[in-house]
């Protein structure tokens, strides 16, 4: 049996998530995400390979979001709305929700301010249509799609809402991850699994080669760049997305300013914080313990020192920081401010993410954060941009470092692993190591590229009581086909052969059965079946071939008898007869 895996998006490459697998006859689609670095035809996943006539219907069995980051999402609606897949698709109750916000902002940018063309995206009614296919399932939940076919969610960390999915048909089992953290941070805890041990792990590969510093030490950092440039007058930009990191270092800052006293104003992206917290309240017990514990005296997402921001405070001189969406400086505000406050050497821009290679946030840590000059793209203006600001990179993203992979593998105890959503050169590295440290068979493959992953199974087949305790009589010890059978029954220890009759039923009910159940169970009658078979022989005492008979019936007789079957001999001038008798 083998699982055939093909990824549209996310091979050898971060961006645009759609994991396409065939597992047990049915085929299943794993996110279905947009890529951020592109803004033509490349931003969506190549779905002519799953049908270039545009029907979908039937094609595909089963549709999984893992959380609501657009590069995982962000080209569902098209999926299901333009190329019309009507199929079941599952995303937690988290995702759910969040998801058409996400959606609805990136519409905004993509349609009405970068000018990409309506036929070729997707509209607001079409994100309403789209949220109501969409089934909401619960952490742990099994979820039975069709007999003997099953899902099951697990916590990711991540991001509010993230999961990954356990998947089982018939025999066969993969673990899809999603995009997952392995160290519990502010607002969010550790991912979750059991020891599931899939015949396929399919893990992201964001941080293969890396592993992080502590926490607190990148806390720290944080902290005091930020506070010696509001402090010497200059301003503070951090591109985030709505949700997810943004939270995340709310909390910190918000916590900072308590502490030290500081009076510079932090501005949040007006509109999305506002719904983002929101939810954050709404999904309280998807965070970790200590939000929970204290929840009910307050709710640490009511922030005391981040106010909205308005556009108007753009040119407002002073020092500000302020989280601008979206991250990756991938157009929208964060876009926009950075270029009025690029040009200033007493300003700081940090990027508290991964940066996929297209965007203008990977383009400005290219060189190491130095001053340079970058050409911006015509759907940003065009021309060229002088970047004298500070620009650090300080790793807060919730993606598993080399280290967190490991862990998770060892808990799994997958039979396979592949590497997807990571960069070609890292993910090679990975894979050796993964290969060296758990003997494991591991795979990576590019965009379009097709992976078969063999898997091997035992039958379960039962064996019946009056078979299990049946005794052999004992036999001579002189016996030509090995030693005496005890009188002992059979036991897990002890290996004994059986006759039995192997009745299947269906792939899941198989029995091993006494000849006389087996009879009844078939509802057939025994029968008793005599064979003869006659040797001529001129003299039969003549050698050779007096003594080779002779040889080959004492064979035939011992291999006869050690099955239960009883033999008679006779010899007559000119005549050698064996009768067998069995009853059946």
């Amino acid at each position: 049996m083998q699982i055939k895996v093909v990824p549209l998006g996310a091979g050898q490459d971060v961006g645009k998530s759609c994991i396409l697998v065939t597992i047990g006859g049915k085929n299943i689609m794993m996110d279905c995400g947009m890529h951020p670095g592109y803004n033509d035809h490349r931003r969506f996943p190549d779905f002519r390979y799953i049908s270039r006539e545009g029907n979908f219907k039937g094609l595909i069995d089963l549709v999984i979001i893992s959380h609501f980051h657009l590069d995982h999402c962000g080209s569902l609606p098209y999926f299901t709305e333009v190329l019309g897949y009507d199929g079941p698709l599952y995303a937690t109750h988290p995702t759910k929700a969040i998801m058409p916000i996400l959606l609805e902002d990136y519409r905004k940018i993509s349609v009405d301010r970068r000018g990409v063309e309506q036929k070729d995206f997707f509209t607001s009614e079409q994100i309403k249509q789209c949220m109501l296919k969409v089934t909401p399932c619960s952490l742990e939940e099994t979820i039975t799609i069709e007999p003997d076919f099953e899902i099951r969610p697990y916590y990711a960390g991540h991001v509010l809402g993230a999961c990954m999915f356990y998947i089982r048909v018939g025999q066969q089992t993969l673990l899809y991850t999603g995009d997952y953290n392995m160290t519990p941070d502010r607002h969010l805890g550790a991912a979750c699994c059991d020891k599931l041990r899939p015949d396929l792990m399919i893990t992201e590969s964001t941080y293969a080669t890396t592993i992080r510093e502590s926490k607190r030490w990148r806390e720290r950092d944080l902290l005091d760049s930020v506070t010696q440039t509001v402090r010497a007058g200059g301003k503070v930009l951090i591109p985030v997305f709505a949700l997810g990191r943004a939270q995340e270092l709310c909390l910190l800052l918000d916590a900072h300013w308590e502490r030290t006293g500081l009076d510079a104003p932090i501005y949040f992206s007006a509109g999305l914080t506002e719904k983002a917290n929101w939810y954050y309240k709404l999904y309280i017990s998807w965070t970790n313990q200590k939000i929970k514990d204290t929840f009910v005296k307050r709710n640490v997402f009511d922030f005391q020192h981040i106010r909205p921001f308005d556009r108007v405070l753009i040119d407002e001189p002073g020092p500000m920081v302020l989280f601008a969406t979206p991250g990756m400086l991938s157009g929208g505000l964060s876009m926009e401010v950075f270029k009025k406050w690029a040009p200033s050497e007493h300003n700081l821009v940090i990027m508290p993410g991964y940066c996929v290679p297209g965007t203008i946030g990977h383009k400005v840590l290219s060189n190491g954060g130095k001053p340079q000059i970058i050409q911006l793209p015509a759907d940003e203006g065009g021309g060229q941009l002088h970047v004298r600001c500070k620009i650090r990179y300080m790793s807060f993203s919730a993606h598993a470092d080399a280290k967190g992979i490991m862990t998770l593998i060892k808990q799994v105890e997958p039979a396979n692993v592949m590497l997807v959503h990571g960069e070609r050169q890292k993910m090679e590295f990975l894979k050796e190591r993964i290969k060296k440290e758990f003997g494991l068979p591991c795979y990576d493959p590019a965009n379009g590229a097709t992976a078969y992953i063999t898997t091997h199974h035992k039958v379960p087949v039962q064996l019946s009581a009056a078979l299990v305790g049946k005794r052999r009589r004992a036999e001579g010890a002189d016996s030509v086909l090995g030693a005496p059978w005890g009188q002992r029954q059979l036991g897990p220890s002890n290996l004994q052969p059986l006759l039995g009759v192997v009745c299947v039923k269906d792939a899941s009910n198989i029995k091993v059965l006494d000849p006389a159940e087996a009879a009844l169970f078939l509802n057939v009658p025994q029968c008793h079946l005599s064979i003869r078979h006659r040797l001529p022989l001129a003299d039969p005492l003549a050698p050779p071939l007096g003594a080779a008979a002779d040889e080959l019936a004492a064979s035939v007789e011992c291999a006869l008898q050690y099955h239960g079957l009883a033999v008679q001999r006779s010899l007559v001038v000119g005549l050698f007869r064996h009768t067998i008798s069995r009853s059946l």
